[in-house]
């Protein structure tokens, strides 16, 4: 499996802007500082919505009184938490969806 880091959508976005890579790492940076500090303080649920791309989502979970530790069995009290979500959007699908020859 590759794996993309920062600095190659950094990279591949200096390309397509015919910009030079530091001025785009700069923006990069931003943009993901940015939905980071959206997603951290969001008071209850948040959406993040990019159009063409997909949807961001903090949801909050339930509280589970009586989950099962399941090496020693014992009944143990989970918390309800936040917890992220992505959902590909349409142009995304349909691109995923084709087979792969």
């Amino acid at each position: 499996m590759k794996t993309v880091t920062k600095k190659d959508v950094a990279k591949k976005t200096a390309q397509l802007l015919n910009e030079k890579i530091y001025t785009t790492e700069k923006i990069v940076d931003g943009v993901f500082n940015s939905l980071r500090d959206i997603m951290i303080n969001a008071e209850d649920e948040v959406r993040i919505e990019i159009r063409d791309f997909g949807v961001f989502e903090v949801k909050k979970t339930k509280p589970k009184p009586k989950a099962r530790n399941p090496r020693t069995g014992e009944i143990i009290y989970v918390p309800a938490r936040k917890k992220t979500h992505f959902k590909a959007g349409k142009l995304l699908k349909e691109v995923l969806r084709k087979p792969l020859e």
